[in-house]
């Protein structure tokens, strides 16, 4: 499967809703940089995001809100959030 723009936001999007752990995020970041088939025409973007996402479990990386706004920038994609009652 080929990893877009759109795949990368989505993983981005899911570990900010709490649907993914940090770990499971990384993880798939290692997997897509290994195995995964970039999307030719924004292959060096891709890869760099993802790229920074592998390393977001080393305490000198980290993945902090804004990273998550700059890399989704990147991507071409803006973070909203919406406040709702529980």
């Amino acid at each position: 499967m080929t990893i877009t723009k759109t795949t990368v936001a989505e993983q981005i999007s899911r570990y900010l809703r709490h649907e993914l752990t940090l770990a499971q995020l990384v993880d798939w970041a290692e997997n897509a940089m290994a195995d995964g088939e970039f999307d030719e025409r924004e292959a060096a973007t891709i890869s760099a995001v993802v790229a920074r996402l592998g390393v977001a479990d080393v305490r000198a990386f980290g993945l902090t809100w804004e990273d998550c706004e700059s890399l989704l920038h990147q991507l071409g994609f803006v973070a909203r959030v919406e406040v709702v009652s529980a």
